[in-house]
């Protein structure tokens, strides 16, 4: 009722026009905002000429610092989302420094859509859930029990501001710098190829804790040591600093040669690594989805999130999911309470038969 009455306070009124700065939002988290690439560089192809900023928080900044389609990024702190007036009017003040004439927001807060509304930018296209993109003058309507990729939701923003359906797969491109350095890493410790890259973690970020997406470690280790065995492969293990122990108790169950590079490599290392792969592993995380946009054959095992949803978004990855009946909303809400990988996930079995079909397509 409330978000209704606001609508009706602020009419959705707006003229795209030639901008000249943008300031693009979607703060949180890696997975999502990689997955917003795509939205991204269909903004970029629509205003080539425009100083495009992407708003960003430092968590997730790094994955899409050396993007070639962003101008600037616009540091928004730590406190995302938002959730007191204290860290509104702080972004409020960051917004309005920017001298922006387009803002294009993907996030569905209500806060998001004041916060732009404050800040005085004359166009403000967004995601409008539930009635919570008041604040926008150009609203892109959102259904939250629909099952649409979140990429595809994304690029339609972009599609109201260009006013013609627009398209570009996930993308984060692997600079040079960043594959030469892993080239000479690979070297440097013996790795031959062919080789698999896997991260067991994942679920955890600022924005939303879901350990239920992990692919249990005895599991993903049977997985990884048949596949590397048909494919007479090693394995390179990833992790952040909060998965020592979860990368150990994996590597402990493989028999094939592994090598663990835990909190070793930058977000851009890790694309290059992912692109030299015979096939990156990993679950429904940031880090699978920054491999698929780095050009990577991407496998995510998926437990109680939908892929129709959330699989990556890129043109050669495979998402490995046993339907199941999931709440509707987000990757939270669907979690089911009851959530169990032996009766509810995919098996090693199906997974290793489903990979090496992947392999050999």
């Amino acid at each position: 009722m409330l978000y209704s009455i606001l609508k009706r306070a602020f009419p959705a009124t707006a003229i795209v026009g030639k901008p000249r700065r943008i300031v693009f939002l979607r703060p949180c988290c890696i997975g999502d905002v990689v997955m917003a690439t795509a939205a991204l560089s269909a903004l970029r192809e629509t205003f080539p000429a425009a100083h495009i900023s992407w708003a960003v928080g430092p968590w997730s900044a790094r994955a899409i610092e050396h993007h070639p389609a962003v101008n600037a990024l616009l540091d928004i702190g730590e406190d995302m989302p938002l959730r007191s007036p204290a860290t509104l009017l702080r972004l409020v003040k960051r917004l309005r420094g920017g001298d922006f004439d387009l803002a294009v927001s993907l996030v569905r807060s209500p806060l998001m859509s004041l916060a732009l509304l404050l800040a005085g930018i004359p166009i403000r296209a967004g995601l409008d859930s539930g009635g919570r993109g008041f604040g926008y003058n150009l609203r892109v309507a959102i259904d939250p029990a629909a099952r649409e990729h979140e990429s595809e939701i994304y690029l339609k923003a972009v599609s109201a501001v260009a006013g013609h359906q627009v398209h570009a797969y996930a993308n984060l491109p692997v600079t040079e710098v960043a594959l030469a350095s892993i080239r000479a890493r690979i070297a440097e410790e013996g790795v031959d190829a062919p080789f698999i890259v896997a991260h067991p973690g994942g679920g955890v970020n600022p924005g939303a804790q879901l350990a239920e997406k992990r692919f249990p470690t005895r599991q993903l280790a049977e997985t990884l040591n048949r596949v590397a065995a048909a494919r007479v492969a090693g394995v390179i293990l990833l992790g952040g600093p909060g998965d020592v122990e979860l990368v150990a108790e994996v590597e402990r169950q493989l028999d094939v040669r592994s090598f663990s590079w835990v909190n070793q490599l930058t977000f851009q290392e890790i694309g290059a690594l992912a692109s030299e792969a015979l096939v990156y592993i990993g679950n429904d995380s940031g880090l699978t989805h920054l491999a698929a946009a780095s050009g990577a054959k991407t496998v995510m095992l998926m437990g109680p999130t939908d892929p129709k949803r959330y699989a990556p978004y890129s043109p050669d990855h495979l998402a490995l999911w046993k339907p199941v009946e999931l709440g509707a909303g987000g990757a939270v809400n669907a979690a089911r309470a009851d959530w169990h990988w032996a009766r509810d996930g995919v098996s090693p079995e199906e997974a290793v038969a489903r990979i090496l079909a992947f392999l050999d397509r």
